[in-house]
């Protein structure tokens, strides 16, 4: 009796896990939608691929599946061969077109197999290390169209074999659901790379009007991650090279380390990084002449392993490049801060993507598409610090180096355009012209060094002191120009004193040093060009010099009829 329970339990048993070794069949009806096949997946990992490939039956690893009923079968990078198997049923009284769609084309070896009508098993082997024209369809991904008899289920394998990352995205449709989405995603994608190609021209034109070599690597960087990510999304391999799936594959590698080598000297330049922060520049020199090596042997070395040393060093160009960019906002570049926004985004969407290929993230529309979307808007990012490192160089331009204050080119524009205002809004302007006294004898004595310090202290001490939208200036020498908008004579008489007080005051060591200063104001049509107004203050500045140094003169100019000079 317990003999006949324990056998009885043993048959149970038996049926239980038979029962569980079957996935259930998903019905499928006439208009059936994109549906997702994982989770009604039955597989098995072949892990030294010994199981043939052309097998006439493919019923022969049935015993050796099991259900996966996880969301997501992503592998990361393996040497084995899995075989996958799935059912669907149809219960109509129609036959229904289907289209069973493997959705990552990046699958070095994929073999299909499902009944036909004859009762014989159909089989296609395709994959992107056969040519193109393997493909049931010519689309960039693997789409198998199939007929499902009415009041039938039929089962369906395949097996997946990849030295890169194994990704099984498999879904089902009806042909008729699957052609508007199939336009869809077309229209998407040529959104998608007319953006890449509007940047690149935009750039271009740019890069031929300013010769600015920060446009030529950007256009570098974006040409060689747009055909990346034409490689990744298949679209190279179906309208370029379909027919040479080995340059298909190695190509990759190479894309990659371009625009790696491509983004490096891009980060660079951008945040001028040889001046603010050395020492990662050097850095990244020596990380990108590693990469130049390494991308053009690429495709002499293993493919799985170069694919970890890129994404090893992908990881280290956008943690330097941070570096870099993180200094150069500091120190108040407005590029640099485009810049950290735009890596910021691009490291979220390249950890997504990399955790993704080695299995730890599932492989889905959002994993998949993140790290495309993210570069994208990083692109546009990086356009926008160009522009804002083009007014940063013109910015420079207008600056004297020595004392830090602008230079007599941003004065001469700078008066001209406050003399016009002054003159349509009737408002004062005044100019203060600032001469440092005994200046040649500073240098004789002391040296030019000392001389230079000199200049540089009165011009800190100058910008510390004026507030916008006071103008302050190295006009040129030891001479330097101060411009008051809206302010009366008064007004620039105590400001002129008071800066004879605080130059007095300037410890410079052993050396203490005065200047001379003259004061004009524009007032009701006292003068008629900006020229006029600095010709006074510097005619002032000089009667200064001549009764005595150290002293604030103010040029007192009535009504003239002159014409501008």
């Amino acid at each position: 009796m317990r003999l006949s329970t324990a056998l009885y339990c043993i048959l149970l048993c038996s049926l239980w896990l038979a029962a569980g070794a079957r996935a259930d069949a998903v019905v499928v009806s006439p208009a059936q939608p994109t549906t997702e096949l994982t989770a009604s997946l039955l597989l098995f990992e072949d892990i030294n691929a010994a199981l043939p490939v052309d097998l006439p039956d493919p019923t022969v690893v049935a015993e050796k599946l099991q259900p996966w009923r996880k969301n997501a079968a992503n592998f990361g990078f393996s040497d084995a061969a899995y075989w996958v198997s799935f059912t669907l049923s149809n219960p109509t009284d129609t036959d229904i077109p289907l289209v069973i769609r493997q959705d990552y084309p990046l699958i070095d070896h994929l073999d299909f197999w499902w009944p036909g009508a004859n009762g014989q098993w159909q089989h296609v082997r395709t994959g992107d290390h056969e040519p193109f024209g393997s493909r049931p369809l010519a689309l960039r991904d693997f789409v198998f169209p199939v007929i499902l008899p009415a009041n039938s289920s039929h089962t369906y394998y395949l097996r997946y074999a990849s030295g890169g990352s194994v990704n099984i995205g498999l879904s089902f449709s009806s042909q008729e659901a699957y052609l508007p989405r199939l336009g869809v995603e077309q229209l998407l994608y040529g959104i998608y790379y007319g953006g890449f190609l509007v940047l690149v021209i935009y750039n271009l034109f740019l890069f031929l009007a300013l010769r600015d070599p920060a446009y030529a690597y950007y256009m570098g960087y974006s040409i060689s991650y747009g055909l990346y990510f034409a490689v990744i999304n298949g679209f190279a391999f179906q309208f370029a090279w379909p027919n040479f799936p080995w340059f298909g594959n190695q190509i990759l590698l190479i894309v990659l380390g371009l625009s790696l080598i491509f983004a490096t000297q891009f980060a660079r330049l951008i945040c001028n990084a040889k001046t603010l922060a050395p020492g990662v520049d050097r850095f990244c020199g020596v990380l990108m002449r590693c990469m130049i090596p390494l991308t053009l042997l690429s495709p002499l070395l293993d493919y799985s392993i170069m694919t970890a040393v890129f994404s090893a060093i992908a990881m280290i160009v956008v943690l330097s490049s941070l570096a870099v960019g993180a200094v150069g906002a500091w120190r108040g570049s407005v590029s640099a801060r485009y810049f950290m926004i735009a890596w910021i985004t691009l490291m979220c969407t390249v950890v997504i993507y990399i955790f993704k290929t080695f299995g730890l993230l599932p492989h889905n529309s959002f994993t998949h598409s993140a790290f495309q979307v993210g570069a994208l808007i990083e692109m546009v990012l990086l356009s926008l610090a160009l522009g804002a490192r083009v007014n940063e160089i013109q910015k420079r331009s207008y600056i004297d180096d020595l004392s830090g204050l602008h230079n007599r080119r941003f004065f001469d524009e700078h008066l001209q355009r406050e003399f016009r205002l002054s003159e349509r809004n009737g408002t004062p302007l005044s100019l203060l012209v600032l001469d440092l006294d005994h200046f040649k004898a500073i240098n004789d004595r002391y040296g030019h060094r000392q001389g230079d310090l000199t200049i540089r202290g009165i011009g800190q001490l100058i910008m510390h002191e004026v507030r916008k939208p006071v103008v302050a200036c190295r006009y040129g020498g030891e001479e330097f120009a101060v411009l008051l908008p809206r302010t009366d004579q008064d007004a620039a008489q105590r400001v002129a004193e008071h800066l004879l007080r605080r130059v007095a005051e300037l410890d410079l060591g052993n050396l203490s040093v005065t200047v001379s200063i003259g004061v004009a104001s524009y007032k009701d049509g006292n003068y008629g060009a900006g020229i006029q107004l600095f010709e006074a203050a510097d005619a002032a500045l000089y009667r200064a010099k001549q009764t005595g140094r150290n002293k604030v003169v103010v040029e007192s100019v009535q009504q003239l009829d002159m014409a501008p000079v």
